[in-house]
């Protein structure tokens, strides 16, 4: 479940296109939830704001002159361990998603993304939720299917999701059919479509697959899914 900041969440915007990030931080800057107290063009001035600042999440473009976002996600973390990393891009391959995930980041957002559902995405990143794209979730159960089936520590591209058959037995058969979907990529609002009920239905459905299986997002309900398909 999101919870409602106390404090506004300190936000640093990392995007080497001066519009896209003065435009982004004036939206960011319209919601009460959010200060946008540092921006940087590139990974060294980010590195100097994450010193400076501390904020609570970055939000990273992945394309960035000199040194790609992805590779510069250790070092960030390092830097300052208690910030969530939220990648915002245009890339939709594969290969940087994986890369991404694997290096810590908290979720991966295309540049496509509605505004209301950046907004909440970044409150569930500092609620410890991680977040990607519907578009690429689909790439990420596939990235999870082509891994070997015993990764050794660290190499997953999420953390583990330690369900048992009998957690998955406790879903219903529309529930199931929701996770199936939830795999596939689909927002709530294909699923309602698909299914033929309405959207809040689909919400209500969601959050008792995730109670069920004791997983707080729709990125772990997809790990699963791709973990336990027959």
């Amino acid at each position: 479940m999101t919870v409602t900041p106390t404090h506004p969440i300190q936000l640093l915007v990392v995007d080497d296109h001066s519009l896209f990030r003065r435009g982004l931080m004036a939206l960011l800057s319209q919601d009460t939830r959010f200060e946008v107290t540092c921006e940087a063009g590139d990974v060294g001035e980010a590195l100097r704001c994450v010193a400076r600042q501390r904020p609570d999440v970055i939000l990273l473009d992945n394309h960035l002159p000199g040194v790609l976002g992805v590779d510069a996600i250790p070092a960030l973390r390092e830097a300052a361990p208690g910030s969530r990393v939220l990648m915002l891009t245009v890339s939709e391959n594969e290969a940087d998603l994986v890369a991404a995930l694997k290096a810590g980041a908290d979720g991966y957002l295309l540049k496509t993304v509605e505004s209301h559902h950046l907004c909440e995405a970044i409150v569930k990143v500092m609620d410890g939720e991680s977040v990607v794209s519907p578009e690429m979730t689909t790439k990420l159960v596939s990235a999870l299917r082509s891994q070997p089936a015993a990764n050794g520590p660290g190499t997953s591209i999420v953390a583990p999701v330690n369900n048992s058959d009998s957690e998955l037995a406790s879903l219903s058969v529309r529930e199931l059919e929701i996770l199936h979907l939830i795999a596939r990529g689909d927002s709530n609002k294909h699923i309602a479509r698909q299914l033929d009920i309405a959207e809040t239905t689909v919400k209500i459905h969601v959050q008792h697959i995730l109670r069920k299986l004791h997983l707080t997002s729709r990125v772990q309900a997809a790990v699963f899914a791709a973990r336990h398909a027959s």
